[in-house]
């Protein structure tokens, strides 16, 4: 036990000595002008950008611990500053500004996770050229006398600028140097009235000068920078008394006449004082040159004859007036003298005067016709005007008041006495149609005197009217709707044409003519136009007309205009099918086509709308009410479900079509329809009764043998040899050999025996697709029947001869020739009508009821050519089958 005591002692005291020996960091000191250490006596400039890395602190651990660093400033204070704490990295998050805060203190410390050593470090701001100059005191207003010496000190400016160093020093200038009276010191401010300027109250009353103030310049963001101020100085003038009075109004000019009375005011002089600002009381005085004979109020101006006009000895008087300042003090100041003259006149009473024939006269009258000759003198006034007056007196200027340009006078100007004359000048103005009346002042008015006496005399000319105008109608155009049933004798429209011309001349007759004018007449005095008695109109046949009308006066001068009249359609036609019993062949799946036509001339009237009124059996078409087409019911979609609605094993159909147009009254027309209806692509003209005999007999051996095949033992034998495919194959393409050989021999029996009678018709069935506007084209193609019950009722469908299967227009095209072969026997034409098949995409063609049936030809060289080109794709196809088998 005592052993062990002393060895616990040692390990405590090793383990204090450890404790102990935990150095604390320290940070390095890199001195000034370092960014790396404790930040001793770092500066940092106040334009540094947010954001920088300004500093890294930067210490060590003796014992070689990671040392983290912090920073942090005075509560009271803003955070300028923030360090990354684990490498040292310190960077700028606030602006800085050194006219605000030129030192920042900051705690900064090293801590090693047991040890925290903290330092206080003050961060100096230094100055960037940041600031602009700033005036004081202001705003600038300055009184100046206007007898302030030049070079004289009128006012200082100050400005500052919170910078330092050169950024802080100010200098000053003048905005605009040349044109300014003023200069400015630029270190002190002081602002001089430069040398050899004066200032005058009487021009200018105040200046405006505008001093620039501008720093030295500096850095600021790394650029060279300077910043100004301006400021404007006002500087009021104040007035001093320098000027001498000046007289308004000069020269002076006064008349007295012969009936002025003695004490009257002649004329007024007004002067003023010269100094504006603070005037001088003003006093006027006679100096010379009245002779007694006038006076002046000193203290208005007004002069005053003191004479009779009759006393007065001369007829021009020459007055100086003296205008003197009295100062405040009550004694004289500067005077000026100014002339007046004064004119003895008789007196000007009488103004002028117009005169006829008989005597004083102020209204002239006379008649002439409309557009006078230019230049020609109306020689019925006869006018004469006089002045009684004397010299100037005597003066007066004569014109013309009222419409400009159409008449002159002469003379203008007149003294004493004169005869008038007055000139045409404008003849396309003198219009009787415009103003029946002309009415003109004739003014004479005295020019130089200061009355101005003047007189007057109405002008007035009466116009007498000439055939001077054409008739115009009130319209180039006049259109016209009437309907076609319009009875003759209806009115159409009634043009109307005016002339301005009074009496006979204003009268207007009226005609027509041209190419659509057969038909119409025309009122001659009214302008109504009507139809002829007698005439029918049809817009059928013409929907429009077109002429002319024209308004001629009794000398012949006349004026056209164009008439147009349309004729309104009435619904005055039945459509019209092609037939009225019609028979179409229907392949399942595609729609037949019947067309009726209107013959009317617009919509409504020609448009058709289709229905069916009647069809037995009942439900089982659909017809398009706007294109004709014919479709079986969505329901029905094979020949089955045909045979299910009806026990009858002959797919033919009958339909009663209504036609019926969308007039008012709306007419119809019925037409009876028969459709055959196949399952095969397939139309064609009815067999003649061997070869169809012959060709169904063919088709029936086909067909029995594809029961055959279908049904009963074969398909046994099918069954029995699925493990053997060849063995059935072999024994199917022996079957269709047999078939194929079979339907050759018939099929070529049958060409022969018809070709040399001529008479035989194509068995298979043709297609023959409704023609677009191009040449009208035939189509052949090969057909296959799944029935041989199908092919009896097909037969080739015949055109008549010059139609085709459109518009049965004559003109058209011939349909492309097939092969050639050799010319067949003519044949004479057949009275027999024969049953013939539309196409399935044909139309009813319509025909007039009036037009009787050509007859139809039972055979013709397109009928050989088409036999020609059914053999030839019957042993094509022939051939095919037995390659493929």
């Amino acid at each position: 036990m005592r052993r062990g005591l002393p060895v616990a002692l040692a390990l405590g005291l090793l383990q204090f000595c450890l404790v102990q020996a935990n150095f604390a960091p320290h940070f390095f000191d890199n001195g000034v002008g370092s960014t790396n250490g404790n930040m001793a006596l770092f500066s940092l400039p106040e334009d540094t950008p947010l954001g920088s890395h300004v500093y890294t602190l930067n210490g060590t651990d003796p014992e070689g611990e990671p040392v983290s660093y912090h920073i942090s400033f005075d509560p009271s204070t803003r955070s300028v500053f923030s360090v990354d704490p684990n490498f040292g990295n310190i960077t700028l998050v606030e602006e800085l500004d050194r006219e605000r805060e030129d030192e920042i203190e900051a705690i900064i410390s090293i801590s090693d996770g047991l040890n925290l050593v903290a330092e206080k470090v003050v961060i100096l701001v230094t100055d960037a050229n940041d600031e602009a100059p700033r005036f004081i005191q202001e705003p600038y207003v300055v009184l100046v006398p206007e007898d302030i010496p030049a070079g004289s000190s009128i006012f200082k400016v100050h400005a500052v600028d919170k910078d330092t160093g050169s950024g802080g020093s100010v200098t000053y200038f003048l905005q605009n140097l040349h044109s300014s009276k003023f200069s400015v010191d630029r270190h002190s401010g002081v602002l001089r009235l430069q040398a050899g300027a004066t200032l005058d109250y009487e021009k200018s009353r105040a200046h405006f000068v505008t001093v620039v103030a501008k720093d030295g310049g500096g850095k600021l963001r790394g650029a060279d920078v300077m910043f100004s101020a301006t400021t404007t100085v006002t500087i009021n003038v104040e007035d001093v008394q320098d000027m001498a009075p000046v007289f308004v109004g000069t020269p002076y000019y006064g008349y007295v006449y012969e009936d002025t009375l003695p004490g009257s005011e002649v004329l007024t002089v007004v002067a003023m004082d010269g100094d504006r600002g603070k005037p001088n009381h003003i006093l006027y005085s006679l100096v010379n040159g009245s002779d007694g004979a006038f006076e002046i109020n000193e203290t208005s101006g007004a002069i005053s004859v003191l004479q009779s006009p009759a006393q007065l000895r001369r007829e021009v008087y020459e007055l100086h007036v003296q205008v003197t300042e009295v100062s405040s003090a009550g004694s004289p100041a500067a005077q000026a003298v100014v002339p007046v003259t004064i004119r003895i006149v008789d007196l000007n009473n009488h103004p002028p005067t117009f005169y006829g024939e008989s005597g004083p006269q102020n209204r002239f009258e006379l008649s002439m016709y409309e557009h006078p000759p230019q230049g020609e003198i109306l020689r019925g006034l006869k006018i004469t005007v006089n002045d009684s007056d004397q010299g100037a007196n005597a003066k007066f200027n004569l014109r013309l008041v009222g419409p400009g340009g159409i008449f002159r006078v002469v003379p203008q100007t007149v003294l004493n006495e004169a005869q008038v004359t007055i000139i045409v000048e404008n003849s396309a103005a003198i219009d009787f149609e415009k103003s029946k009346v002309l009415t003109f002042k004739l003014l004479a008015i005295e020019v130089n005197t200061p009355e101005k006496f003047s007189s007057t005399a109405d002008i007035v000319i009466q116009l007498l009217d000439t055939n001077d105008n054409v008739p115009k109608f009130t319209s180039h155009y006049y259109t016209a709707r009437i309907p076609e049933n319009a009875p003759g004798g209806s009115n159409v429209v009634a043009v109307t044409a005016v002339d301005p011309d009074t009496g006979p001349w204003g009268k207007v007759k009226y005609s027509i003519y041209g190419t659509g004018a057969d038909l119409f007449l025309i009122h001659q005095s009214t302008g109504l136009i009507y139809t002829q008695p007698w005439a029918t109109l049809d817009a059928e046949a013409t929907a429009r007309y077109n002429f002319y009308v024209k308004a001629e006066d009794m000398e012949g001068k006349y004026s056209l205009a164009e008439v147009l009249v349309t004729l309104l359609d009435v619904n005055d036609h039945y459509p019209q099918f092609g037939k009225s019993v019609q028979e179409r062949t229907m392949v399942l799946g595609t729609p037949v086509k019947i067309e009726a036509t209107d013959q009317d001339a617009e919509e409504p009237n020609n448009l058709v709308d289709y229905s069916i009124t009647h069809a037995e059996p009942a439900n089982v078409f659909d017809i398009d009410t706007h294109t004709g087409e014919i479709r079986l019911k969505n329901s029905i979609h094979s020949l089955d479900a045909l045979h299910n609605i009806t026990s009858s094993e002959d797919c033919t159909w009958s339909l009663q079509v209504q036609a019926k147009d969308r007039g008012f009254p709306s007419f119809s027309t019925t037409a009876l329809l028969k459709i055959d209806i196949t399952d095969t692509e397939v139309s064609a003209q009815k067999p003649t009764p061997s070869s169809r005999d012959q060709v169904g007999t063919a088709y029936s051996v086909g067909g029995a043998l594809f029961q055959t095949l279908s049904r009963g033992p074969m398909a046994a034998f099918l069954m029995q040899t699925k493990d053997n495919p060849m063995k059935a194959v072999g024994v199917l393409a022996g079957i269709m050999a047999i078939v194929v050989a079979i339907t050759v021999l018939i099929s070529t029996a049958t060409f022969w025996r018809n070709k040399k009678s001529n008479k035989v018709l194509p068995v298979r069935r043709v297609l023959r697709k409704r023609p677009s506007p191009t040449p009208h084209t035939v189509r052949f193609e090969w057909l296959k029947f799944r029935r041989a019950k199908a092919a009896t009722k097909f037969i080739l469908k015949e055109d008549p001869p010059g139609k085709n299967g459109n518009d049965g227009d004559t003109k058209g095209p011939l349909p492309p020739r097939a092969p050639a072969l050799p010319p067949p026997p003519s044949t004479e034409p057949s009275t027999a009508t024969h049953w013939t098949v539309p196409t399935v995409s044909g139309s009813l063609t319509p025909q007039k009821p009036q037009q009787p049936p050509k007859p139809k030809v039972v055979e013709s060289p397109i009928q050989s050519t088409l036999v020609s080109e059914l053999k030839q794709k019957f042993e094509k196809k022939n051939v095919g089958s037995k390659a493929r088998f």
